[in-house]
């Protein structure tokens, strides 16, 4: 066996040694477990997936599977309160270990931080008021001078207007009173995922869901988590696909939608 001898080569080797293994205890999973929190960036504005009531507290269906996760680490959720315009600057700026809330999956979006795997496909449908789906059945139909479209700002539903719709009237609204606005007949269209769609006409009789099964882009939901390692990424992973296969998931699912029997 050769032994090295020359001391500087020697200290380099085990600095190196040192770092690596200085690395690899430092991950993101592991730091984690050792701040015992884990900070969930969500919008608080976009039910079923996430609300912040008045009392301060969040409720829906990522929220109850974001104290799943902390459970599963031994972990408390520390609520990071983001918007969709400030999403993936307070994913990039460290703020959060993962963002949850009806994130839907884009390239861009893959860019600049990781996805977990696939939630469910949910893709972009109307939301009218029902006396009006006739009218609102196309995008030829909405995409109209006439058309008054209300989307909240900085999201997907607002990047499918722009890029599909152009010649509607756009305005953009808060996220927790914009349903409003369609019953009032302020505005005529909101785009918007088939799950949001389907629970805002289950609680707000008088809208409708232009054809929930056919969308007009397809779309997938996950969870957005930060590009700095991969082992993090895998424990929610498997997390995930144990919470689908354990019927965990669909029971929180339940708790919140009218899924088929």
């Amino acid at each position: 066996m050769h032994m090295i001898k020359n001391p500087i080569v020697l200290g380099t080797l085990l600095a190196i040694a040192v770092n690596a293994q200085a690395a690899e205890s430092s991950s993101h999973l592991d730091t984690i477990q050792q701040n015992g929190q884990l900070r969930v960036c969500t919008t608080g504005d976009y039910k079923p997936y996430t609300f912040k009531r008045d009392d301060g507290d969040y409720e829906g269906i990522d929220i109850s599977m974001a104290r799943s996760l902390a459970g599963s680490l031994g972990v408390k959720v520390e609520w990071v309160p983001t918007t969709w315009k400030t999403l993936m600057p307070d994913m990039q700026a460290g703020r959060c270990d993962i963002a949850m809330g009806g994130i839907s999956v884009t390239l861009e979006r893959q860019k600049k931080a990781f996805f977990s795997n696939t939630l469910d496909v949910d893709g972009k449908i109307p939301l009218v008021r029902c006396a009006d789906q006739d009218k609102y059945q196309s995008i030829a139909q909405i995409n109209q001078p006439g058309v008054r479209l209300v989307e909240p700002a900085g999201g997907t539903n607002e990047a499918f207007v722009h890029a599909f719709l152009p010649k509607a009237q756009l305005a953009l609204h808060d996220n927790v009173t914009i349903f409003q606005q369609l019953l009032d007949n302020k505005a005529d269209v909101m785009i918007t995922d088939a799950s949001e769609a389907l629970y805002q006409q289950k609680l707000k009789p008088g809208l409708c869901a232009v054809n929930p099964q056919q969308f007009m882009q397809y779309g997938e939901k996950a969870y957005l988590l930060p590009r700095d390692d991969n082992s993090w990424k895998l424990y929610v992973d498997q997390w995930l696909h144990l919470s689908k296969v354990t019927g965990q998931y669909q029971k929180v699912l339940g708790e919140w939608l009218a899924l088929p029997q």
